[in-house]
């Protein structure tokens, strides 16, 4: 069973990014007769109608942030770059037969609504007031579906956490539960993959450039938009509140003696160079016992996929609820037989979970039940689960969430190591015909 941050991982952009809007141009329609081709990805075009669409919805936002913009052509290029990124991953989700159905996506967006305070008529009215098509805004949000499945699949998946780098980590980040938190900007300058030291002096030449231009004063948000190579570059570069263990040791170590409104110096990582900004830090030491209510549960998991769909996956278990509570079968067994999860060798059992262990959907269902109560069928990003609690104990936790904690900052952490140097690759196996200055 997976934990929390790896819904954050599936979910994150589904759920919360449309007010950015910046997903809602999805991928364009057929050429249209006005309308001409800025670049081809593999096979694919990019039209300049779509990257009119973008670059506008770009520079509402960082109208939004207050962010100074950069030149209009420079700002083309970098959307243009995000697009090509993100049309490559959409290729590669259709190649190896992801999916989205219609029912997930309308969850998806029914949970975003909700989580703004909106019913869907309102919601769809506040789209349309921002010039955001029905149609549009709906496969922005299957395409960020996608991209995360895929994510989820192609990285997240294959990351392995050793007990020995956990006891590394602990014995060398001795605030590893601190709740201090850093505000960051960030410029990446990207290096492609087996980059040469002349690639690297001329990166190298250019990070010190701009360096330079911080520290004499300029706005380091339109420089981030104006040179950085990540996805938060068109944003401003900001990447928000994030905790030490979420960051790579080479930052955190950079940051940790800067004042509010500083800049590291140029820092180099498997990625690129690096120049972070600490706009504001807060939070400090958390200390003692700490008690908690833990649950003991077992659960089955049915996935879907492009032959077993929601409703399949839900019928299936319910089937299998209706053996268990009427017809005496035995969780452990079907679990063993019917679950896809690594816990079904185990006969579903997950062992004591503390709270923020699962997903808020597992979560709910499972702090709902009494001890040997079984749930209905419930979905999470991971498929469909029957959840079943075992037994509830009152635990001191200090060591353990000590430990889970260091588990899951190093898992985040490797995780978006990985996820960039996948992304690099990906980027740079794809065939991209440029014709954004053809006329």
């Amino acid at each position: 069973m997976a934990v929390r941050f790896s819904l954050l991982r599936a979910c994150l952009l589904a759920l919360l990014a449309w007010p950015l809007f910046a997903f809602a141009q999805g991928k364009a329609a057929a050429v249209l007769p006005a309308d001409r081709v800025v670049a081809v990805v593999n096979s694919e075009a990019i039209t300049a109608l779509e990257l009119r669409g973008r670059v506008e919805t770009t520079v509402r936002q960082l109208q939004r942030q207050g962010t100074p913009l950069p030149p209009r052509d420079v700002l083309e290029r970098q959307v243009l770059e995000r697009l090509i990124v993100e049309r490559a991953q959409l290729q590669l989700a259709a190649e190896s037969s992801l999916r989205v159905d219609d029912a997930s996506l309308e969850r998806a967006i029914g949970r975003i609504a909700e989580s703004n305070k909106l019913s869907m008529p309102a919601f769809r009215d506040v789209l349309a007031k921002d010039g955001i098509g029905w149609d549009l805004f709906r496969q922005g949000i299957r395409n960020e579906m996608l991209m995360a499945r895929l994510r989820e699949r192609e990285v997240d998946s294959r990351v392995v956490v050793t007990d020995a780098e956990v006891d590394n980590f602990l014995a060398n980040n001795p605030d590893a539960l601190s709740s201090e938190e850093f505000n960051l900007a960030h410029i990446l300058l990207r290096a492609p993959e087996g980059a040469t030291s002349d690639q690297i002096a001329k990166l190298r030449a250019k990070a010190d450039e701009i360096l330079v231009k911080i520290r004499a004063g300029e706005d380091f948000s339109r420089l981030a938009a104006f040179y950085s190579d990540a996805p938060d570059g068109t944003q401003g570069g900001l990447l928000g509140w994030r905790s030490p263990n979420r960051l790579p040791g080479l930052f955190t170590d950079a940051l940790r003696t800067l004042r509010p409104g500083e800049v590291t110096p140029v820092l180099r990582s498997a990625a690129g160079l690096h120049i972070l900004k600490l706009l504001d830090r807060r939070g400090g030491m958390q200390e003692g016992a700490e008690r908690v209510q833990q649950t003991h549960a077992r659960h089955i998991l049915i996935k879907t996929s492009e032959v077993v769909s929601d409703a399949e996956a839900e019928r299936r278990l319910a089937t299998l609820r209706e053996r268990l509570t009427t017809g005496g079968a035995d969780f452990a067994e079907l679990a063993k037989i019917h679950s896809a999860d690594l816990s079904a060798a185990k006969g579903g059992d997950l062992g004591w979970l503390n709270p923020g262990d699962t997903v808020p959907e597992f979560e709910r269902a499972m702090d709902a039940l009494k001890p040997g109560e079984i749930s209905k069928p419930i979905q999470s990003p991971f498929g469909w689960h029957l959840v079943q609690v075992l037994e509830r104990r009152s635990q001191d936790v200090s060591s353990d969430r000590r430990r889970n904690a260091a588990r899951a900052a190093l898992r985040e952490r490797k995780a978006d190591e990985a996820y960039d140097d996948w992304l690099r690759q990906l980027r740079d196996r794809t065939y991209v015909e440029y014709r954004l200055d053809q006329p």
